[in-house]
């Protein structure tokens, strides 16, 4: 993973002895014996004497420390341990037993306890195996912390971008460090280039609030998605009455992106003669609103995005030569994820951990298998295509595990289809496929598009053509 994946629960050196501990053990004298002791010394205990209910506990709330009995009724010790560590892997384990035989021992221990600690035992020993357990924790959170420092992207950048960087493969990693390179340079223009999917808006993003721009504003503008007639004003805004629909003066996206990024996602859909124009304004810095009379200066940085190759679309005298070079001073191509295998099995944890909190769901278990058919698979919707691939399996899957069936991947490395069946005719297809996501997304467009792979702008001219109306249930 790409970004060191800092551990939610790991606290800061001088918050370990508030160290919040679950106690789980069948007899309560017990508990109520561990718990009374380390509340008098600081700790946060919690006492459950039915390992169900222990179980429940950690599904709502965070836990710094686990200790527990090993043979209780219902579930023992170590079924429990391994779902507490397949549940929340950050969460330490001590156990605790009448049977301390080695073997025994030697289970937990491979189960992912840190310590184990046999009946009977004194309050003195249960303090020992809590203080290594903070060492460990101490020490773990200081190699995470100089990880952090390290890592190419820091923990404040990733939550300004909103997504995480996720990949072992050196073809992103050199993605990353061009972007950051990139960034230091607070006016070069960056020509971003790539598949659907392969995440350009996200790259956009990092490199504008790993820049001097950062405190701006980032205002991305998708060229496919607005209607031709209204290119000119959404770019360089409009004064009131220079069209008929022109009612107030609007600021474009050069003005409302002044002093930060402008991102120009699909750039090679621009219609020629708006090209000329945007050449102009980025020559001179200037920019006229239509039915205005006076210029208005203006400071952006421009990243442009395009899964087209620009240079055959010159060729063909669709794309300007001169906008071109003045678009392309740093050129980054994000690969296909058919070509970083690497980064598709970090990519799938980290979709699953991410719907598992977003859906408040356990994270389920992985059948080994989903790996082979993954890495076997082209993705031609990238990692957007991942990503939609998990939340579906998330949804169907049953026994909170996730098998290969619910991937819908077949042996040979495709989504089956009964090819007997299908309607090639792409009008027809389209507008089925369009009128499926607007039914499951109880036709809210913002979610089928979404579901599509599409802007809500471009379902909307879908619609239009194909004459799908949207009708609400409730």
């Amino acid at each position: 993973m790409y970004l060191s994946d800092l551990k939610p629960y790991i606290l800061k050196h001088e918050d370990m002895e508030r160290m919040k501990i679950l106690i789980i053990d069948d007899e309560k004298p017990i508990t109520d014996k561990i718990s009374h002791y380390l509340a008098k010394r600081g700790y946060e205990p919690v006492a459950v004497n039915d390992p169900m209910e222990g179980l429940k506990k950690l599904q709502h709330e965070p836990f710094d420390l686990v200790i527990s009995d090993i043979m209780m009724p219902g579930i023992n010790g170590i079924e429990l341990l391994k779902q507490v560590k397949n549940l929340h892997p950050e969460t330490e384990v001590v156990m605790i037993s009448g049977f301390g035989d080695m073997n025994t021992v030697i289970e937990a221990m491979r189960a992912g306890a840190v310590d184990y600690v046999k009946k009977p035992f004194s309050l003195v020993e249960m303090q020992l195996a809590i203080e290594r357990t903070t060492k460990f924790l101490k020490l773990q959170s200081e190699l995470l912390a100089s990880e952090d420092e390290r890592s190419l992207i820091s923990r404040q950048l990733e939550q300004m971008i909103e997504r995480d960087f996720i990949g072992d493969s050196p073809a992103i990693k050199q993605v990353i460090e061009m972007a950051l390179k990139t960034a230091r340079d607070k006016d070069a223009s960056v020509l971003i280039t790539g598949e659907n999917g392969t995440g350009k808006e996200l790259v956009a993003r990092l490199i504008h609030y790993a820049s001097e721009r950062d405190k701006k504003q980032f205002y991305p503008i998708n060229a496919a998605a607005i209607p031709e007639t209204l290119l000119e004003s959404e770019f360089f805004g409009h004064k009131r009455g220079a069209f008929t629909d022109a009612r107030d003066d609007k600021k474009g996206c050069f003005e409302l992106a002044n002093g930060g990024t402008l991102f120009l996602d699909e750039i090679s859909e621009m219609p020629l003669t708006l090209q000329a124009k945007l050449l102009r304004a980025l020559e001179e810095r200037k920019v006229k609103p239509v039915g205005g009379d006076r210029e208005i200066r203006v400071d952006v940085r421009i990243i442009s995005a395009t899964n087209k190759n620009l240079k055959e679309l010159i060729g063909n005298n669709k794309f300007r030569l001169d906008l071109y070079h003045r678009l392309n001073t740093v050129v980054i191509n994000i690969p296909p994820l058919r070509e970083r295998s690497e980064d598709l099995k970090p990519l799938m944890h980290h979709f699953i951990r991410y719907f598992s909190k977003k859906k408040n769901l356990p994270i389920p278990k992985i059948d080994p298998g989903i790996y082979h058919e993954i890495e076997h698979y082209d993705f031609p919707g990238n990692v957007r295509e991942l990503r939609n691939m998990v939340e579906r399996a998330m949804i169907l899957s049953k026994d909170n595990s996730l098998k290969v069936s619910d991937f819908f991947i077949s042996q040979n490395g495709h989504i089956p289809v009964a090819e007997a069946n299908i309607n090639f005719n792409l009008d027809q297809t389209e507008k089925k496929l369009i009128t499926l996501a607007l039914k499951k997304c109880n036709y809210n467009q913002v979610k089928a598009a979404e579901l599509l792979g599409i802007s809500r702008d471009a379902l909307k001219r879908k619609r239009q053509k194909y004459g799908i109306e949207v009708k609400r249930s409730f």
